[in-house]
């Protein structure tokens, strides 16, 4: 089986067709995917989406972009949803420095409060970096010291030391669609260094389709593309990356249960 590890199904881009999205995922044995909370106050839509159908889980939490519409958050207002067993995840959360949607100093403190939650919780925090390469590395280690805590870079576009560092405090790292483009050379470059243990693959659906899908709405059946991707570059089968990916998301969101058998929807 496969695993998307970062999908975002309940927006408007999935509104009209979204249980043939899943059925054709569900179709390319892509048999669990992560919804992803992008916003506090679409939390109960993200999470309508995991109740919904059978192996998908979804996170709660708030994107640096809108870190701007909760510069107050507190760890208790994320822990406050995650008795709900769908809930596997904190985040999305990190440091963007590319567009700027939110202050920096906005970005910080929505960022460390989440921290907050996930080493309080012990679900794992999912990350999003991006132009922030030596501030997130810092603060990973800053608040490593204060109590350790499970960690994700998703979708992962960073450089080889934030790479290094991270994995250092045990965090693991997951690869999107962009693993197949024809400009992601120095991606690429980094996939043999990381741990083998702790790559994941995911769609980020749906932005970011994969070749030969460019230019298309993502969705979850195109995280297999970058499986292939992945299994091109480190040497392995279709099998053995399957099982590596998968193993390594179900040990990091370990309050996920692995399916028993192939679902159908």
């Amino acid at each position: 089986m496969w695993v998307d590890s970062h999908v975002n199904l309940h927006g408007e881009k999935f509104a009209e067709d979204l249980p043939e999205v899943i059925a054709k995922a569900r179709h390319a044995d892509v048999r669990t995917m992560l919804t992803i909370c992008c916003k506090l106050s679409e939390f109960d839509q993200v999470l309508a989406v995991a109740q919904s159908h059978k192996d998908i889980y979804c996170s709660v939490g708030t994107h640096p972009h809108e870190a701007k519409d909760n510069p107050d958050i507190m760890a208790a207002d994320l822990l406050a949803h995650i008795h709900h067993p769908e809930v596997i995840g904190i985040g999305e959360t990190g440091l963007d420095f590319h567009y700027n949607y939110s202050d920096e100093d906005v970005q910080y403190a929505n960022f460390r409060a989440h921290i907050s939650a996930s080493r309080e919780s012990q679900l794992p925090l999912i990350i999003h970096s991006r132009n922030a390469d030596a501030q997130m590395a810092q603060i990973l280690e800053e608040e490593h010291d204060k109590g350790v805590f499970p960690h994700l870079l998703h979708c992962y576009t960073g450089g080889a030391e934030l790479a290094r560092r991270s994995a250092a405090l045990g965090g693991y790292i997951s690869l999107s669609g962009i693993l197949t483009f024809n400009s992601a050379k120095d991606i690429r470059a980094l996939v043999p260094g990381l741990p083998e243990d702790r790559i994941l693959i995911e769609t980020d659906c749906p932005y970011l389709a994969p070749m030969p899908y460019r230019g298309r709405r993502c969705e979850p059946h195109m995280v297999v593309e970058t499986g292939k991707k992945l299994a091109e570059i480190k040497g392995w089968s279709l099998a053995e990356t399957q099982a590596r990916t998968t193993d390594a998301f179900f040990r990091l969101f370990s309050k996920a249960q692995r399916p028993a058998k192939a679902s159908h929807e």
